[in-house]
């Protein structure tokens, strides 16, 4: 039987693949033996390595259709095929709805949502008649299953990923799958920007289930799975990695007044 984590001979782009959640992906797609490129707008100061393995990194903006597709076609005829695409980059910055105005929560969606469906149409030209197909993992979010109050746009965005990740399951079955991710909160080299200090981060992590906030190994642990022949029959699903969501508040305000 397949290992679990035996990704070896394969080939495996990560989009915002050099930092936080993304270089925990790559991380996790290097230790289970697949060949990974780490693509973003800018080189990371270092190379993404681990196990004495390094992720190649390559330069495109996803948010220029043409620079896509001219990506996806250097790594076809640089690997000779693509096993697995994570649609990883993203973000945004925290604004109320009634600043900034319309054209900057667009360049959120854009971001968020345009962005990965741009660089999965690339990757399936590759995927489509190759054997064995392809897995496409969309990391989504609990912001886009819920009220997202200062950021919207993304959380809308991420509402919209997880809806395109599932038809895309079904029009490109039985060739290549398509998964979302559905995170919470993540600990990374930004968390003290949301959190504040190390106990700010530990006073969040205690309002999870689990006790804490996921760690970007953790999510690469998900990626691999899915992205692995042990999930070979998963497509079209929204794997919850949250550590068991959020206490909902209504408990707390009942105990309170004990």
């Amino acid at each position: 039987m397949t290992s679990i984590t035996d990704l070896s001979g394969s080939v495996a782009v990560v989009t915002g693949g050099t930092r936080g959640v993304g270089a925990g992906i790559t991380r996790a797609l290097l230790e289970a033996g697949a060949e990974v490129v780490a693509c973003a707008r800018r080189a990371p100061e270092k190379p993404v390595e681990t196990g004495g393995r390094t992720a190649r990194f390559m330069a495109v903006d996803l948010r220029d259709q043409e620079a896509t597709v001219s990506f996806f076609d250097r790594v076809r005829e640089e690997y000779g095929r693509l096993d697995t695409l994570v649609n990883n980059a993203g973000g945004t910055p925290y604004r109320m709805l009634d600043e900034g105005g319309a054209e900057r929560h667009a360049r959120v969606v854009e971001l968020n949502l345009l962005a990965p469906l741009t660089a999965s149409l690339a990757a399936y030209e590759v995927m489509r008649d190759q054997p064995g197909g392809g897995s496409i993992l969309m990391i989504g979010s609990v912001s886009g299953t819920r009220p997202s109050p200062g950021t919207a746009a993304y959380g809308a965005a991420k509402a919209g990923l997880e809806n395109l990740a599932r038809t895309m399951a079904v029009e490109w079955a039985p060739r290549i799958r398509v998964n979302t991710l559905v995170l919470g909160m993540v600990r990374t080299e930004l968390s003290h920007l949301h959190y504040g200090d190390e106990d700010g981060i530990a006073a969040v992590g205690r309002t999870v289930p689990l006790g804490r906030l996921a760690e970007p190994a953790d999510i690469g642990d998900a990626c691999v799975f899915l992205a692995s022949d042990r999930a070979s029959y998963i497509s079209g699903a929204s794997l919850l990695v949250h550590g068991g969501g959020e206490r909902p508040a209504f408990l707390d305000a009942a105990t309170a007044n004990k």
